[in-house]
């Protein structure tokens, strides 16, 4: 008789599922995260893909990880995992450092014969000894039984190991209790083309839940403690999918059509391809031929009166800087999506950092201000896209928004809001009496915010031309007159510092009134926030101040800054933030924390830094 299942109750936990590139950790680890989210379980997740496009097999560089912490309180994916699935031994070789000190490991021991041991650089045929691995270690035969369950299904051998991802993702579904008919609907949607594969992962899906009710006498099962929600549909998101959908719910409230002109970079192609599915909505997406044809096609676009977006990384970023010049010449509504990833060059595509800022306030020739803005979350990409596109058409303007690979690619449980609940986007369109006077100009301002009026084309009696060359400012004809060019330069720089009167204060967290103000910016929300959070726990009072708004930067910024005796800077790149805050308020001292490995920050290495510095 098998002994009772122990189950430990736990606020949060952390899995990290690891294999080859090819064995579908990515998709295991979406359901997975789907599922808790479907529970109103708190997610995020850390995509981890490996650079090289297709390395050897069962080798080192090939292994991709997906790390998700599911739970109440959840901010990060979790400096360490509870769970660690390796589906052979470079898996296991690349990601035993990740787990915790009494976490537990499950293998496809099938994986691990000699070849595929020396494939992944080991000098013994024993891995977990040479590891050193103190933690329990669950051997599970995961190809020979995923076999075993599709025997007779008609798939031959390769179509069958595909489903080994499946298998471990039913094992670990019954470790943490979770509900299979989510996982079900996930899988058939996922393969509504391919009934006969989605037939056989099911099948699969169920041998290893039902594997794990057969060694339940040799491991715990978790129950997960879930928050309270506020009533609404929730799903899980990514922040590459969530500005998407911001973009459309700011084309829906501003009444502009939506046109994304675009070049595919990872990591920010999935926002073109999002885009591309929803001519339902009438969204109008186009892979243009390059990055300049990218962003030229936008700008047109906008001329014509669409809500214009192009998305891109640093390198591409670069490539369109002279298109971007032409918009803030033109002062064309314009939204730049830039998912940041490690550079120079063409650097690190598949890792994370916060690297292109200061390309973002000045990469462009001659004075050229333009607003940017920065998500601090997946969930968060909705509501700065949503935000850049308001600002964009508002104060007639290109703004860029500083997304980055953690985010982009991470995802977190999101409710679905109602259109509602998003203010309407005033469009300046040219006033009727203005029109019908014939006073009206292409550069004729608004007094109030200098937003120049738009023009749609086609609009009876608004005839006109725009272009790079400066304009004369009462005209808008071509002018080189040395006064006008410093009067529309100055004009043009004054229009973006006056956004600030239109976006939110900045607001403080944790202990407000403690000596110490950590500052962030971007996708590093969650891990300071937790980190501050328990720094404060611990009797080490901290305050955070977390920025999304960049330029201009909130109306309180300066008072905010002189509040604290110490100012800590913590981003992912050498310290670019903290550069710009201390050009802008030279009194304030700057301490700064900074980390440039292609990897999000640990909250454990955030505390420490911290602690450092106070």
């Amino acid at each position: 008789m098998l002994n009772q299942t122990r189950v430990k109750t736990l606020d949060k936990v952390v899995v990290r599922f690891s294999g080859d590139s090819g064995d579908g950790m990515q998709l295991a680890g979406n359901i997975f995260t789907n599922v808790s989210a479907g529970l109103g379980n708190l997610v995020s997740t850390f995509p981890d893909y490996p650079a090289e496009v297709r390395a050897p097999q069962g080798s080192l560089s090939g292994v991709s990880g997906f790390q998700v912490s599911v739970g109440k309180g959840v901010h990060t994916p979790g400096d360490q995992c509870d769970v660690l699935v390796a589906m052979n031994p470079a898996a296991l070789k690349q990601n035993v450092r990740f787990l915790t000190h009494d976490g537990v490991i499950l293998t496809d021991i099938d994986s691990f014969t000699p070849s595929d041991l020396r494939k992944a650089l080991f000098t013994t045929d024993e891995p977990f000894a040479e590891l050193g691995i103190t933690q329990q270690v669950v051997e599970v035969p995961v190809t020979s039984m995923t076999k075993a369950a599709l025997e007779g299904s008609g798939l031959d051998n390769k179509a069958m190991l595909k489903c080994r991802n499946i298998f471990a993702l039913g094992l670990v579904c019954w470790l943490f209790d979770r509900p299979l008919e989510s996982a079900e609907r996930f899988i058939r949607n996922k393969f509504a083309k391919k009934p006969a594969v989605a037939d056989a992962n099911i099948k699969v899906l169920h041998a290893g839940y039902d594997y794990g009710h057969n060694i339940h006498a040799s491991v715990s099962t978790y129950r997960i403690e879930t928050e309270d929600p506020r009533p609404g549909v929730y799903t899980d998101i990514n922040g590459n999918t969530a500005t998407a959908w911001g973009l459309i719910m700011a084309s829906e409230r501003s009444g502009r059509p939506l046109f994304l002109g675009s070049y595919p970079i990872t990591p920010a192609t999935d926002i073109l391809h999002e885009l591309a599915k929803r001519k339902d909505l009438g969204v109008k997406a186009c892979q243009m031929e390059d990055e300049i044809a990218g962003v030229c096609s936008a700008i047109g676009a906008s001329f014509a009166g669409n809500l214009a977006v192009t998305s891109t990384s640093g390198p591409g970023l670069a490539l369109k800087s002279e298109g971007i010049g032409l918009a803030v010449m033109a002062e064309l509504p314009l939204v730049v999506i830039d998912v940041q990833r490690g550079g120079p060059s063409t650097g690190l595509p598949t890792k994370t950092e916060q690297t292109d800022l200061m390309q973002a306030l000045y990469g462009r020739n001659g004075e050229s201000p333009l607003a940017v803005v920065a998500p601090a979350s997946p969930t968060d990409c909705f509501d700065m896209a949503f935000e850049a596109c308001r600002i964009a058409i508002e104060h007639m303007t290109p703004v860029i928004l500083l997304s980055d690979a953690f985010i982009g690619n991470g995802s977190s449980a999101w409710r679905v809001p109602e259109a509602s609940e998003y203010p309407e986007i005033k469009v300046p369109y040219v006033p009727a009496d203005m029109a019908a006077a014939a006073s009206w100009r292409p550069y004729v301002r608004n007094a109030e915010n200098l937003v120049r009026y738009w023009a749609i084309p086609g609009t009876e009696g608004l005839q006109h031309r725009l272009g790079g060359l400066e304009k004369d400012a009462a005209t808008g004809a071509i002018s080189i007159n040395p006064l006008n060019h410093e009067k529309m330069v100055e004009t043009r720089r004054r229009k973006i510092e006056l956004i600030a009167r239109d976006i939110p204060a900045q607001d403080v967290l944790c202990r407000a009134d403690a000596d110490t103000l950590v500052v962030g910016w971007g996708g590093t929300y969650g891990h300071l926030l937790t980190a501050c959070s328990q720094l404060c726990d611990e009797g080490t009072p901290v305050a955070l101040a977390h920025f999304r708004y960049i330029n201009p930067l909130p109306a309180n910024t300066a008072e905010i800054l002189g509040r604290y005796k110490r100012v800590i800077v913590a981003e992912l790149n050498t310290g670019m933030f903290a550069d710009y805050l201390q050009a802008r308020f030279p009194s304030v001292e700057i301490h700064r924390v900074n980390k440039t490995q292609g990897q999000p920050f640990l909250v454990s290495e955030l505390k420490e830094s911290i602690k450092s510095k106070i």
